[in-house]
């Protein structure tokens, strides 16, 4: 594929690494680090944020995060540490949100928090909630104490409505993997966009937003909230930059999308010295 000649410096806030072939046969399109690392330049992406993709309900990300961690080195990759919690969002969302729930050794604790906080291999967080559960109070509240971004994947299972519930408004910046709505879900989306005007702390990302008057309300409506995400390796990169560079929005707001929104929310995308 031949690379795209765009003119602007993108970064992007939305991309998985698979530690292993076994996990890239479960989750999808086989891409190498190297492969990723080939296709980010062919978009004309000079630094992406990863996490680990899904690994089976009770194995926990200790391994996975450590390997996406030891994969970014010398790379223009940045890790994230992906977490997961006892708490199911059935519960959160509904008659039952003060159930008591009991952790198990695989499920993040706000020890294992503060040390990925501490350790500058990591530059931010991962949730999905509805795969691998809501973290405890005391986990959401270490999260607050690191100031780190948390990307937080929702959908049908785990809407805009629940995110504001349980994320928002606790002392660290959200951003809201594919407007809230995947899979292609534009009533959800358009109800992430009206949270916008409520909390200062959330943020879009744009992976797997195919709707261009979705797209276009929230870089013309928000332009400082929305950041470029690709969703890669599921989604070429290319797609994802050729998403936002025909839409009919001014050059500033595909800017701000691309280059400067994303590295005020995650400093670790800012070019090095």
């Amino acid at each position: 594929m031949l690379e795209l000649e765009h003119g602007f410096r993108v970064v992007d806030v939305h991309t998985r690494l698979d530690p292993d072939e076994e996990a890239v046969a479960v989750r999808g399109r086989q891409v190498s680090p190297e492969r990723l690392e080939r296709e980010m330049h062919q978009a004309g992406v000079e630094r992406a944020a990863a996490s680990p993709g899904r690994t089976p309900r009770g194995e926990g990300y200790l391994r996975a995060n450590n390997a996406v961690a030891r994969l970014s080195i010398d790379r223009p990759i940045i890790a994230f540490a992906r977490l997961g919690g006892p708490r199911s969002v059935k519960r959160v969302v509904g008659p039952l949100v003060n159930a008591v729930s009991r952790p198990r050794s695989h499920h993040t604790t706000a020890g294992d928090v503060e040390q990925y906080a501490y350790d500058d291999r990591y530059h931010g967080f991962t949730l999905d909630p509805a795969h691998d559960g809501l973290p405890t109070e005391p986990v959401l509240d270490e999260l607050a104490a690191t100031d780190d971004p948390v990307v937080v994947h929702g959908g049908e299972q785990y809407p805009p409505s629940a995110v504001a519930e349980t994320l928002l408004d606790r002392g660290f910046p959200v951003v809201l993997s594919s407007f809230g709505g995947y899979p292609l879900n534009e009533d959800l989306m358009r109800s992430a966009l009206d949270l916008l005007g409520e909390y200062d702390d959330l943020y879009l990302d744009t992976a797997y937003v195919p709707d261009r008057d979705v797209l276009e309300k929230g870089l013309l409506e928000h332009p400082d909230r929305i950041l470029f995400g690709s969703g890669a390796p599921s989604v070429h990169p290319n797609v994802g930059v050729m998403e936002i560079l025909t839409l009919d929005v001014p050059e500033d707001a595909m800017r701000r999308a691309f280059t400067k929104n994303p590295a005020r929310v995650v400093p670790g995308l800012l070019p090095d010295l």
